[in-house]
């Protein structure tokens, strides 16, 4: 009996501190992760309370669910009246050599069921490196949850050496994800310099760099060459938006 008491406490102070984990993330304005703490302390709190017998107990442990609660509510009012407005804004600073900023780690939050559709806007996807980096954007995009569909790209063309390295590129790359039931529609302009991402449930990504803010690997045997949360990066910034209605290119 003793030992399930101290499990139950033990529990108890890791639903805490994930749940001081939102708070500080709140007060950052950093409110979707804070909301995905908040959320997570609740269920562990929850847990916690369903094995819990003793009343008292179980009273206090009620009034701090409660209180989190209706903080999470209010939160995510929050954030879909933002969302709504179009109002909502969040910066990501990646500084010179950070790691930690895979296009998982950057994306994930965004990426639901309801996305089926994506707007790449990109001048540099023409060189081996951008290539793969367009890639592994795209096997981010059929492994997720969400069910994309389709994929716009707008890049430029290379008119140097490297235009049939572009075009053979992004022809298999087209090929590939036709076989996952994905169709990848290519456009091109001599004049585009913008660099964004837009998903049709209304995330709208902005990157300085665009997706090639990857540092070059050591060597093909180095960490960082395949997990690109272990690569280092240039300094670039994000801002992510939402707006209820996303363009299309």
């Amino acid at each position: 009996m003793a030992r399930s008491g101290l499990q139950q406490e033990t529990r108890k102070t890791a639903a805490l501190t994930v749940l001081k984990r939102a708070l500080d993330l709140e007060s950052e304005s950093r409110n979707p992760q804070a909301l995905v703490c908040y959320q997570e302390g609740i269920d562990m709190l929850l847990q916690v309370l369903k094995g819990t017998t003793d009343e008292t107990k179980k009273h206090n442990l009620r009034k701090i669910i409660s209180d989190y609660m209706d903080r999470a509510e209010h939160l995510k009012k929050r954030l879909e009246q933002e969302k709504e407005a179009g109002k909502y804004h969040k910066q990501v600073k990646i500084e010179e050599n950070a790691t930690g900023f895979s296009y998982e780690s950057l994306f994930q939050e965004y990426l639901s069921e309801t996305v089926t559709e994506v707007w790449i806007e990109d001048p540099y996807i023409r060189h081996t490196h951008q290539l793969y980096n367009f890639l592994r954007f795209c096997e981010m995009l059929v492994k997720r949850p969400c069910k994309v569909k389709t994929i716009h790209l707008l890049t430029s063309l290379d008119e140097g050496t490297g235009k049939r390295q572009q075009s053979s590129g992004l022809e298999e790359i087209k090929q590939s994800l036709r076989n996952h039931g994905v169709c990848l529609e290519l456009e091109y302009s001599s004049s585009i310099h913008d660099r964004e991402i837009r998903f049709n449930n209304g995330w709208i990504i902005k990157i300085g760099r665009g997706l090639d803010y990857f540092k070059k690997p050591q060597s093909r045997f180095s960490l960082g060459y395949c997990d690109f949360d272990l690569r280092p990066c240039h300094e670039t910034t994000v801002d992510i938006f939402h707006n209820k209605h996303t363009k299309k290119i």
